[in-house]
């Protein structure tokens, strides 16, 4: 079994920081650039499950689909949010239990804007 480190991505948190921001920048970024690799896998399995034929969908058409799989099908949107929550310690999902829906927002905000970045990866 391969070990996954989050990436520790610096410069990201300052003084004027809310918390919800601040856990986003310290925990959520750096799990979802370390799931990278999955989640383009994850879309592309899914994607193929469902009978897209993504690849020939032009660039704004790929980019609309991103955002409506995310927004839409609940399915994918649940299991993408597992995906990255699952790599959360205790101390981060008690956080995240506190704030689950801004979290989740952020989530999908943040996952979605990787995907439509790696549309070439897809």
């Amino acid at each position: 079994m391969i070990k996954k480190e989050r990436p520790i991505l610096s410069d990201l948190v300052n003084a004027g920081t809310s918390d919800v921001e601040r856990f986003q920048n310290e925990v959520i970024r750096p799990i979802i650039k370390m799931q990278h690799n999955f989640l383009i896998a994850f879309f592309k399995s899914y994607v193929q499950q469902r009978k897209i034929d993504f690849i020939s969908l032009t660039l704004e058409k790929k980019n609309k689909h991103i955002r409506s799989m995310l927004t839409k099908d609940i399915n994918f949107k649940n299991i993408l949010l597992g995906s990255i929550i699952a790599h959360f310690s205790v101390d981060e999902f008690s956080f995240y239990h506190q704030k689950t829906s801004e979290v989740n927002r952020r989530i999908v905000q943040i996952t979605k804007q990787r995907l439509q970045d790696s549309i070439s990866e897809l």
